[in-house]
C-alpha cells in the first residue's frame, strides 16, 4: 500500500496474523504502526467506524518526539491542529495564574480527526485495518492457560469469525478486553475518582492575546474547592470548556440542583464558578450538548503476560496524559514484542521491562497530579492505597536525596514521603508567568535557573532566594519542573533509563531492548 494512501479497510479479519492489536485509538494505532515499520504482519480491529468522537484533546510535547520515531509529526503538524505553546493554571482566585511554558509546542486536537489521521497513517504503513469488528471473546491455550492464541469477533453486519495470533496488543482502552474479563485487574484510583462534564462553544476570547502565551489553554480551580475547569480552544472555530469534580460532589451538586433544572443548567452553573472561563467565554455560544465521563484514571496490577501486552489510555485530563501515556505504553508494548521475536531477551525479561516500565510512567504522573489536586481541593491527599510500592520506589528514586535530604535512605514507603513528593510537585504550577522569569534571571545566578541541572534541595532554593519572593516563585517552579520533565523528557525516559538492566533500542528495524548502552 502507498505511504501515502489515505485508505483503511473495512474487510473481514483473515483466520491467522503475527500480530493482532485490538482497538484504534492512539495508543492501539501507534504500537500497530511501529511493529509493522519493522516489517511484524499486523492486524488491528476496531469495534467504531473512525472517525469517531473522542474526549482528551490537549496533548503534552512528548507527542512530537513519539510521532517522529514513527515518522507522523510532519503529518499531525500538517493538519492544522492548534498550537499549544503552554498552559495557564489559576488555582488561587486572589492570585494570578500560573502559567507553564513549553519548550516545544505541542497541539489542541480534535480527537475524531486525530485519531482518525493517525489510523490511516497506520494503514499506510502496512497495517491491515478492519473497522466495525468487535472482539466477543479471547481464547488461550489449553498447554498453557495465560497465553491467549485467538480472539472471536463480531463485525456490525453480524458476520462472526475467529482470528488465530503469535502477539496480542490489547488497545482496548477503557473497555478493557484483557484487564476487565479476564485477569479482573483493574484498579480505579480513589483520589482522583472523578467525574467530568464538558460542551462546546463557539465565539469565545483568546487567553493572553498579543503575548507569547497567547491561545494557551486554561486550566481552573472552581471557588468551592470541589474540583477544576477547562478551556482548550480549536483549530474547528470551538472550545472545549469542561469540569472535573470529585465523584462525590458531582453527585452531591446534581441531586441538589437536577430536582428543577435540566443537566445543561447544572453545567452552566457550575461554570459560573470558575471567573476566569467566564471571561474567556466572554459573548460565546453554547452549542447545546452536555456530555459526561467518569472512571478514567486508573491502573492495573500488571500489563503483560506471554505473548501479549496491555496499554492505553489510563491518564488524567490535568496534566493531558492521556495520549502521552497510550504513546508511551504502545512503543513499550512494541519494544518488548520486538525484542521477544527478535531474542533480544527471554519473554519473561520483556514482560517485566513492559510492566514496570508502564507502570513506573502512570505512578510519576500520579504523584505530580496530586500535587496539583492537593491545592485545587485544600485537603491532605492519603494515596497510599493507591500505590504499589514497587511502582513507587521506582518513580520516587530520581527525587529521593532531594526529598529526603540525603542519598541513601530506607527504600521504603510512608505516608510522609508521599505526602513530601506531592508537595514538592504543586509548585510546577506556581504563580509565575515568562516575564516574571525574565525578570528574576536578572537578579539571581543563573546556575539556579538552568532548567537541564540537577533537582536542588530544599535549602539551596531557599537560600538562593532570600528574602525576594518572585525568586523564591520562579526557582520552585523551575525545581520542581524538573521532576515533572522526567515523565515525557525523550532522552532521558526512553533512550536511556535502564530496567532490571535493559533499555529500549530505538533504531527503526532494530527495534526492542538492549543491555548496553544506545
Amino acid at each position: 500500500m502507498s505511504a501515502l494512501s489515505p485508505d483503511k479497510s473495512t474487510a473481514k479479519p483473515p483466520p491467522s496474523t503475527q500480530i493482532l492489536v485490538i482497538g484504534g485509538g492512539p495508543a492501539g494505532s501507534y504500537a500497530a504502526t511501529a511493529l509493522a515499520r519493522e516489517g511484524f504482519k499486523v492486524h488491528l480491529l476496531e469495534k467504531d467506524m473512525f472517525p469517531r468522537y473522542h474526549i482528551g484533546e490537549s496533548l503534552l510535547p512528548s507527542s512530537r518526539s513519539f510521532l517522529s520515531f514513527i515518522g507522523a509529526e510532519e503529518r499531525v503538524e500538517n493538519h492544522g491542529f492548534t498550537p499549544k505553546v503552554g498552559a495557564a493554571l489559576k488555582l488561587n482566585q486572589h492570585k494570578r495564574e500560573g502559567y507553564a511554558d513549553f519548550d516545544v509546542s505541542a497541539w489542541n486536537v480534535v480527537r475524531s480527526e486525530f485519531d482518525d489521521l493517525l489510523l490511516k497513517y497506520a494503514s499506510s504503513c502496512g497495517v491491515a485495518i478492519h473497522e466495525g469488528i468487535a472482539v466477543q471473546k479471547i481464547i488461550f491455550s489449553a498447554e498453557d492457560p495465560s497465553k491467549p492464541i485467538s480472539a472471536e469477533w463480531l463485525s456490525r453486519e453480524g458476520a462472526s469469525g475467529r482470528i488465530d495470533f503469535e502477539w496480542l496488543v490489547d488497545a482496548s482502552g477503557r473497555n478493557g478486553v484483557m484487564s476487565t474479563r479476564y485477569l479482573k485487574n483493574r484498579r480505579f484510583n480513589q483520589v482522583l475518582r472523578n467525574r467530568a462534564m464538558w460542551g462546546y462553544w463557539t465565539g469565545a476570547g483568546t487567553y493572553a492575546k498579543g503575548t507569547s502565551r497567547e491561545n494557551a489553554p486554561w486550566l481552573e480551580a472552581l471557588t468551592d474547592e470541589s474540583g477544576w475547569a477547562w478551556f482548550i480552544p480549536l483549530h474547528n472555530g470551538t472550545a472545549s470548556v469542561g469540569i472535573v469534580m470529585s465523584e462525590d460532589a458531582y453527585l452531591r451538586k446534581k441531586n441538589a440542583l437536577l430536582a428543577h433544572n435540566s443537566g445543561e443548567e447544572y453545567y452552566l452553573s457550575q461554570l459560573q464558578l470558575t471567573p476566569g472561563i467566564i471571561d474567556l467565554l466572554g459573548d460565546g455560544k453554547f452549542l447545546g450538548e452536555v456530555k459526561t465521563a467518569g472512571d478514567y484514571s486508573y491502573s492495573a496490577l500488571q500489563y503483560g503476560g506471554t505473548n501479549y501486552r496491555i496499554v492505553g489510555d489510563a491518564g488524567d485530563p490535568l496534566f493531558s496524559s492521556g495520549v502521552h501515556l497510550a504513546f508511551s505504553s504502545a512503543l513499550c508494548a512494541a519494544s518488548t514484542i520486538s525484542a521477544s521475536i527478535r531474542g533480544d531477551c527471554t519473554e519473561a525479561e520483556a514482560i517485566s521491562f513492559h510492566d514496570m516500565k508502564t507502570s513506573t510512567s502512570y505512578t510519576r504522573f500520579l504523584l505530580a497530579i496530586l500535587g496539583v489536586y492537593k491545592q485545587i481541593k485544600a485537603q491532605e491527599s492519603s494515596v497510599l492505597s493507591d500505590v504499589n510500592e514497587d511502582n513507587f520506589d521506582r518513580a520516587f528514586q530520581f527525587l529521593r536525596p532531594v526529598i529526603l535530604g540525603a542519598a541513601d535512605t530506607d527504600a521504603s514507603v510512608t505516608e510522609e514521603m508521599l505526602q513530601t513528593t506531592i508537595d514538592f510537585f504543586s509548585h510546577v504550577v506556581g504563580v509565575t508567568h515568562p516575564e516574571m522569569h525574565t525578570a528574576v534571571a536578572q537578579r539571581i545566578d543563573l546556575k539556579f535557573m538552568a532548567p537541564n541541572g540537577p533537582i536542588l534541595p530544599h535549602k539551596v532554593v531557599a537560600d538562593a532566594a532570600g528574602q525576594d519572593k518572585e525568586a523564591n516563585q520562579v526557582l520552585w517552579q523551575i525545581n520542581s519542573k524538573k521532576g515533572l520533565d522526567v515523565l515525557y523528557d525523550w532522552e532521558k525516559d526512553f533512550r536511556k533509563e535502564k530496567l532490571n538492566g535493559f533499555s529500549i533500542r530505538l533504531i527503526r528495524g532494530q527495534l526492542g531492548l538492549c543491555s548496553g548502552d544506545i
